[in-house]
């Protein structure tokens, strides 16, 4: 029996988007109905069994829509598995973990959402906006750094997370059932 898991990110140049779908699609891999949404578009999370949410981590902060997801649906969250993950990190610093920034760890800790995994980033000219971005991509930070295989790993584990509490779920004795 497959749970249906959302997807959600916010990305500004892609690169967390690709992530995702990245995700997304190991997940169904392993058997699951998934839905990959940019958050903004995000209305209801009320049909999903677990929330995988990632935001772009840029200057030590997640993108305004991602903690405003957060915000919006922390009571619905809790009710429900979540994992986070951010992207960003590019050059020498790409597989050095970045902290939560203080408003994302609070509210993690208030959904009871493990940290945030981080995952290397992309910055290439063709995709790059904003001034400083443009002008990094044209040195020596340019490129695609991200790790395909740790991702789809880190979604493995999460697929195993889901179909782990599924098994502990069904031999569940009913509600008001005693043993002894």
């Amino acid at each position: 029996m497959s749970k249906k898991v959302l997807v959600a990110y916010a990305s500004k140049m892609g690169a967390t988007a690709g992530i995702a779908q990245a995700i997304g699609d190991e997940l169904r891999a392993h058997g699951h109905d998934v839905d990959v949404l940019d958050v903004a578009r995000v209305q209801d999370i009320t049909p999903y069994d677990a929330v995988v949410l990632g935001s772009a981590i840029y200057l030590r902060r997640w993108r305004r829509e991602a903690v405003h997801f957060l915000r919006h649906h922390v009571d619905e969250l809790r009710q429900r598995q979540v994992w986070l993950f951010h992207s960003g990190p590019v050059g020498p610093d790409k597989d050095q973990d970045q902290a939560m920034p203080p408003a994302v760890r609070h509210l993690a800790h208030q959904i009871g959402a493990t940290p945030a995994v981080t995952f290397a980033g992309r910055l290439e000219q063709d995709t790059a906006t904003g001034f400083l971005a443009r002008r990094l991509a044209t040195g020596s930070l340019a490129g695609d750094a991200r790790d395909w295989d740790k991702i789809r790993r880190w979604s493995a584990d999460i697929s195993a997370a889901i179909e782990a509490t599924q098994r502990s779920t069904w031999h569940r004795p009913p509600a008001g059932h005693f043993l002894g």
